[in-house]
């Protein structure tokens, strides 16, 4: 298993995915202090083409809260980014029949799902955390984060969330034969449980509430308030996980 977890890192590294994705999740962590910074001057900007017209806009305030609001926003696209970059990380596979030689010399089908499992999450867990913590210390240096309320659990909320995204992933991946049925079934899972969280019902136990980390920072909501979501995020992220194996065990390569 580690020569084959091995492997795979190399081709993470050699195809390039690894490094466009640190650009991007670097590039995210930069960009949410750095458009909070810039968020007075252009409103200065805005102030004197909008005098010209008549209308009159009022001062903005800046400060950590800003900067955090656009890391919330972001990081839903760097998720999607994270998933496009890896839907393919069994359908390729099987259309280049390079899982073939991997089994027939031995290598347990159950071994071969939790390796690339493993090197999946790992990698978006070092990723998203690289970009929490890029943005967390420039909070730091421009503002105080002592204004944000439960920083490091609405960053964990958000995490999980992505786990969450990636066991339907990893799900779809094993089960369809194209990349292209990959993002379907994993964007209709996303999208189906995004229209069930508009019904107030459903909304507070959902895993898109996960994504609404500004309401914990803000002090407009508690940490029990998200642990329904946690727990369903996990059994479901789980099952995903269990299903994904017993399919692959039965999959044709």
């Amino acid at each position: 298993m580690r020569a084959f977890l091995k492997k795979e890192w190399m081709e993470l590294v050699r195809t390039g995915r690894l490094l466009l994705l640190l650009l991007i999740f670097i590039l995210f962590g930069i960009m949410n202090p750095a458009i909070a910074k810039l968020t007075p001057w252009m409103m200065e900007i805005m102030v004197e083409q909008l005098a010209e017209s008549g209308l009159a806009l009022t001062a903005v305030t800046v400060d950590a809260m800003t900067s955090w609001t656009q890391f919330y926003k972001n990081i839903p696209m760097a998720l999607g980014v994270f998933v496009l970059l890896h839907s393919g990380i069994f359908t390729t596979e099987y259309q280049k029949g390079t899982l073939i030689p991997v089994v027939t010399k031995g290598l347990s089908r159950p071994r071969i799902a939790a390796a690339k499992t493993i090197l999946l999450l790992g990698t978006w867990t070092v990723l998203f955390f690289l970009c929490y913590g890029i943005t967390y210390g420039y909070n730091a240096v421009f503002w105080d984060n002592g204004i944000a309320r439960f920083p490091l659990l609405g960053a964990v909320c958000c995490w999980l969330f992505g786990v969450w995204v990636l066991a339907w992933m990893l799900l779809f991946s094993i089960a369809a034969d194209t990349s292209t049925q990959v993002l379907l079934g994993t964007g209709g899972v996303v999208l189906g449980i995004y229209v069930l969280s508009l019904f107030p019902k459903f909304g507070n136990v959902l895993p898109v509430k996960l994504l609404d980390g500004m309401s914990l920072l803000s002090g407009n909501a508690l940490p029990k308030d998200y642990y329904a979501s946690m727990g369903i995020a996990c059994a479901i992220a789980a099952v995903c996980l269990l299903l994904a194996v017993s399919c692959f065990n039965r999959k044709k390569l």
